[in-house]
């Protein structure tokens, strides 16, 4: 069974332009290439042809990659500003309780979209352990490197 994901609207939003980008501009574009550099002649050591053929196998494959993600997404709200609940979307301070360190993140859908550090999938287990979480409370985490605990400083 394929497994499904979560995703706010706003990034099931950013995949299907991409996808709509990749159908209408990007893969007509390589095709026309194509046919240009197929009209040169020996395609053997044509390097436009393998370039702009490896450029299609490569965008092909991301827009597969999508449709999949996009067929397997569960679309959910976003977390309601000011109502101090953690929830997608939200942007929450933490203390990490071990190290005397505070933390930002941003709890972002499960898509695959984590772009950075900051970003944290909802179904990692950090974000497992900050969804539904308050000012003030105190969450233990298993992470690859042990057993962290956090305390929750603020919630946008």
């Amino acid at each position: 069974m394929i497994s499904e994901f979560q995703m706010t609207a706003s990034e099931r939003r950013k995949l299907e332009e991409e996808l709509t980008q990749l159908r209408s501009v990007e893969m007509p574009a390589l095709a026309e290439r194509i046919r240009e550099a197929r009209d040169l002649g020996d395609l053997s050591e044509n390097f436009d042809y393998q370039d702009s053929k490896r450029q299609q196998g490569f965008i092909s494959g991301r827009m597969k990659d999508i449709e999949a993600l996009l067929d397997r997404a569960t679309v959910i709200a976003e977390a309601v500003a000011g109502s101090g609940v953690v929830g997608l979307g939200s942007v929450v301070t933490v203390r990490d309780l071990d190290y005397d360190e505070e933390l930002i993140f941003t709890l972002v859908g499960s898509s695959g979209n984590v772009t950075s550090s900051e970003h944290i999938s909802v179904s990692s287990p950090v974000g497992v352990a900050l969804m539904g979480s308050k000012i003030g409370d105190k969450i233990a985490v298993a992470t690859p490197g042990g057993k962290t605990t956090f305390e929750i400083l603020n919630v946008q």
